[in-house]
């Protein structure tokens, strides 16, 4: 019996290529539903994915011969973890593959938000020419504080360090600020903040963490940039913020009414009134969840994974 990896999104073909030189039969399925793969997924021992289907508990338990998941991209909400590790299932995610473009493009947003580059661009192509109006800020003599100080969090630190900036990083696991960042309790980060930075996984803990209660004990009205999960921003209370100037203006690469899979806006085509202000303000910046979907990490996303996998049935044949 041949040993088979199902693909259930395209990726970079090196992943491909990789397994096929490790002895597996790449199979490929970009359109089948979750009832339909359910049915056959017994019958492969690897799984590539990125967040198109669910793998639950449901799944899982009819995957008999599953040995492996490679998760192309960062986040592992779409996967029941415990149920994976119960069977034994190693995971292969890809933070380390996309952290750079998401830096890069976590300092975009800022830098166009404080320079009006999005306003002055449609003013100028619209043959209004307002000097004034579209003066910038400075990053420089800011602090940032950053929440979630792993791959991505580390890495927009890293960039920040060309700027004359105080870079503050908050995070649940103890002692792991750098040269980059100082580690401070939320208190701290709450008082000193010029600029707030999401780097936040999707759990329990992190949905609607930005909320009007979290806005209110802010000290000073502040920047908002989220290029980690929709989830961890209630919008309605971010709009809100922003009326009062508690918020000075936001940059969005991720937004709570992204589907599951992240490849839709809305889940069910409805336009929420939150969402209608969004789009129709001056301060807010929005890009189709692309931070870490560079040309660059395309390759790197695959390929981080094929080196987990490659390490894997290096160290022992499974």
């Amino acid at each position: 019996m041949s040993r088979k990896v199902l693909h259930l999104d395209s990726n970079h073909p090196v992943i491909a290529e990789g397994l096929e030189q490790l002895g597996f039969q790449n199979e490929y399925d970009y359109t089948s539903t979750y009832e339909e793969v359910l049915e056959r997924i017994k019958d492969y021992e690897g799984l590539i994915i990125r967040s198109r289907i669910p793998i639950d508990q449901p799944l899982l338990a009819q995957a008999e011969n599953l040995k492996f998941i490679g998760r192309i991209g960062a986040g592992l909400e779409n996967i029941d973890l415990v149920a994976a590790e119960k069977q034994g299932i190693f995971l292969a995610a890809a933070p380390e593959g996309n952290r750079n473009a998401v830096a890069e493009h976590t300092l975009g947003l800022l830098l166009s938000l404080f320079n009006k580059l999005n306003t002055a661009n449609k003013e100028v192509r619209s043959g209004l020419w307002r000097r004034e109006e579209n003066r910038g800020i400075e990053l420089d003599g800011k602090t940032v504080g950053i929440i979630g100080y792993g791959n991505m969090g580390k890495q927009f630190a890293k960039k920040l360090r060309g700027f004359d900036v105080e870079t503050l990083c908050f995070d649940l696991k103890p002692n792991i600020g750098d040269e980059n960042a100082r580690q401070v309790s939320i208190d701290e980060l709450r008082e000193k903040t010029d600029i707030l930075s999401l780097h936040l996984p999707q759990t329990p803990d992190t949905i609607h963490l930005i909320d009007t209660a979290f806005i209110e004990q802010m000290k000073k009205p502040f920047w908002l940039l989220n290029t980690g999960r929709g989830s961890a921003v209630k919008t309605e209370d971010l709009v809100s913020a922003l009326k009062k100037g508690e918020i000075k203006g936001a940059g969005l690469d991720v937004l709570e009414y992204e589907s599951k899979s992240f490849t839709n806006l809305f889940e069910h085509n409805n336009k929420p009134e939150a969402f209608s202000y969004l789009i129709n303000a001056d301060n807010v910046m929005l890009t189709p969840h692309v931070a870490g979907w560079s040309v660059e990490s395309y390759y790197l996303l695959s390929k981080v994974v094929l080196d987990k996998i490659t390490s894997l049935y290096t160290k022992k044949d499974l």
